[in-house]
């Protein structure tokens, strides 16, 4: 199959944008070509989310990601799919100075990585930004409601939207998003009701996360999906495998067989090459 084939087989922006009203849409975090691999044909879009700085380095927040570690993971997921449009988070740091600058590190994403688009966070603020990337070629696709990178000035990981004003002001965002251009748009961590009438009133796709069902779609973090962090589970989590158990007992057999010296048996071993029978004159 050339390359021209397998990219015209991904799903583009332009039909992500179309699934407004439909289907709704499937997203899942990866950060790795094996795990990309592995969700690729059950997803629409795979996130490449800045949140790896908490999951895959153990971070405390995701502001210590760096532009070099987005664009790393990014690459490695384009690697390990055919059919998902891969959306890439651009870090802390490096979008909010000023729209040239955001260009100058969504474009280094966009070429470095291979991915379709790349993520923002912010809302009426990051409007003018968004609209200069998007006339210049880079798919945008927007996060309101609760923003991780401004962790430090919301007071922490805390629903947002909780009394009137701060709904109206996720709306206002939501609604400076899309009209700026964004081909789609996150809601996370907001009250039922306000994310309700931000999916009912935004013309593009809003996906949610610890949002509301009416969104247009739903992304989750792999890893809270499939059980590998026993000690919290968000409230807006559903697990459907628990492999955190699963992996701790195959790391115990593992180190009991080497132990044992049970680990590796002879059809583990490579042998000689079998002699030919044949004598040298």
């Amino acid at each position: 199959m050339s390359t021209q084939t397998a990219r015209s087989q991904r799903l583009t922006t332009s039909d992500i944008r179309a699934r407004k009203g439909g289907v709704p849409l499937v997203v899942l975090t990866a950060y790795t070509a094996s795990v990309a691999a592995l969700l690729d044909a059950e997803v629409d879009i795979l996130m490449v989310g800045d949140s790896l700085g908490m999951v895959v380095y153990g971070m405390d927040t995701t502001l210590g990601v760096t532009l070099d570690m987005m664009i790393n993971h990014g690459r490695a997921v384009v690697r390990g799919s055919k059919r998902a449009c891969v959306v890439v988070d651009m870090p802390f740091g490096s979008y909010q100075e000023s729209p040239a600058q955001a260009f100058a590190n969504a474009a280094r994403l966009l070429v470095e990585t291979g991915a379709a688009a790349v993520k923002l966070e912010g809302g009426v603020e990051m409007a003018e930004t968004i609209a200069f990337l998007v006339a210049r070629g880079i798919p945008v696709m927007g996060h309101v409601g609760l923003r991780p990178q401004s962790v430090h000035v919301t007071g922490g990981f805390r629903a947002q939207g909780r009394d009137e004003a701060g709904g109206r002001a996720i709306l206002a965002d939501a609604r400076a998003v899309a009209e700026a251009g964004a081909f789609a748009l996150v809601v996370e961590g907001t009250i039922e009701p306000v994310a309700r009438t931000i999916a009912g009133e935004i013309t593009v796709p809003v996906i949610g996360i610890g949002a509301s069902p009416a969104c247009d779609g739903q992304v989750l973090v792999i890893d809270d999906v499939v059980g590998l962090f026993t000690e919290f589970t968000p409230k807006f989590v559903k697990r459907y495998a628990d492999l955190a158990p699963q992996i701790a007992e195959a790391a115990r057999r593992f180190a009991a067989d080497v132990r044992s010296r049970a680990f590796p048996a002879t059809e583990h071993c490579f042998t000689a090459k079998p002699a030919s029978g044949r004598s040298r004159r």
